[in-house]
């Protein structure tokens, strides 16, 4: 099994272990014996934000902070590694217990994240950051090609702050205006007020957080609307 594995990170990461008892643990999942990959994802999560962050700011001269942070963290994000794994076919190499095999564990995204976070771990230790620099530039080089948009990665809270500090307006308020449902499954209605514009806008959600975001994107939807005018 993992001569087949070392076939396929040659092949999908042009990468080959001098020791192969650490490739053999980044894809071991503490549901299985041995040593699992916990301590290689804590290694490789920080080589890996290392990476990311010199690669945006490179490509990025003159984004601010917030920007190059949102870039990072769109890359970096659990979601985009399970993806990345799951599109490079890891989940059918790693080492999982029985239990976590039969209940789908090699398509869980959390434990795909992880995995491929270990293999860039386990790539520093075993070659240097020089070699898990090119191993993590190639696992995510389309996403690194075809970056979002920095706008595209702004939530509209983020986005109606930054709009209206840029006219030096006062920031917007939030106001729960009231929260229904039994506690397991409440829905709360927030109201979004800023200077200059009469009516609130409400937006509802799951979570008073989602009900602001909801709230702020109307409320920007307005004001686009107001200056088209």
């Amino acid at each position: 099994m993992l001569k087949k594995a070392e076939t396929w990170l040659k092949k999908s990461l042009d990468y080959q272990f001098n020791d192969v008892g650490l490739f053999e643990q980044s894809l071991t999942h503490r549901s299985a014996p041995g040593a699992d990959n916990e301590r290689l994802e804590f290694l490789g999560d920080a080589v890996l934000d290392f990476v990311i962050s010199e690669i945006v700011f490179r490509m990025h001269p003159l984004a601010p902070e917030g920007d190059l942070s949102r870039l990072r963290a769109s890359l970096v994000k659990d979601a985009t590694l399970a993806e990345i794994a799951s599109e490079l076919g890891l989940g059918e190499h790693l080492i999982l217990g029985s239990g976590e095999r039969k209940t789908g564990g090699h398509r869980r995204d959390s434990i795909l994240a992880d995995a491929i976070e270990a293999i860039f771990g386990a790539v520093y230790l075993d070659a240097g950051f020089d070699e898990a620099r090119k191993v993590i530039e190639h696992a995510l080089s389309e996403r690194l090609q075809n970056l979002p948009d920095v706008d595209d990665l702004r939530d509209a809270k983020t986005q109606l702050q930054e709009w209206l500090q840029a006219r030096q307006k006062s920031l917007p308020e939030y106001d729960l205006v009231q929260v229904t449902g039994k506690a397991h499954a409440q829905v709360f209605e927030v109201g979004c007020r800023i200077d200059g514009v009469k009516e609130m806008t409400r937006g509802s959600g799951t979570s008073r957080r989602n009900a602001e975001q909801e709230a702020a994107t109307k409320m920007l939807t307005r004001l686009f609307k107001s200056n088209d005018q």
